[in-house]
């Protein structure tokens, strides 16, 4: 690798604020605020969606469409059988 050209990798404290959730992990994210964690300082990095409050990885999704369009008019206009 060629010297001073790459950005500095270190432990980051990511801060999932929704789910009140804290990650330690690797990054190169520039930041300027710090924050103390399990006794070490730690850069530190608010998130306002991560895996601890998707709903797709939470399981809580809900379905916003139940009928299509077709399906709805269908119902809507259905003929009436003698």
């Amino acid at each position: 690798m060629r010297p001073n050209i790459h950005p500095e990798y270190r432990k980051v404290l990511f801060h999932d604020t929704v789910a009140n959730t804290y990650f330690l992990i690797g990054s190169t994210v520039k930041t300027t605020q710090t924050a103390d964690y399990e006794g070490k300082t730690y850069p530190y990095m608010t998130l306002d969606v991560s895996s601890a409050s998707h709903p797709f990885y939470t399981g809580k999704q809900s379905v916003t469409q139940k009928d299509g369009r077709i399906a709805k008019f269908n119902k809507r206009f259905k003929r009436q059988e003698k």
